[in-house]
């Protein structure tokens, strides 16, 4: 389930939600108790990095290491 972030127009007060996508989103802020808190838009905390199984695997012949030095070698270099 995604974490939704909330913050109340009348008072400020900001907080995280975790909701369900069909959810309707959250309306009555917990610190003033308005009918005031609107969505934000945030952006997802995790990132794809690195040499991942979408690059290494159900891949066939030579095309296993593309994020190597394109050696035939299938381990990944580390920084």
């Amino acid at each position: 389930m995604p974490i939704y972030e909330y913050q109340c127009a009348d008072c400020g007060h900001q907080l995280e939600a975790l909701q369900k996508i069909s959810d309707a989103p959250l309306l009555d802020c917990p610190s003033c108790s308005k009918a005031s808190l609107k969505k934000q838009i945030s952006a997802a905390g995790f990132r794809l990095a690195g040499s991942g199984w979408y690059e290494t695997d159900f891949k066939t012949g030579g095309k296993k290491n593309l994020a190597g030095d394109g050696g035939g070698s299938s381990s990944a270099s580390t920084n």
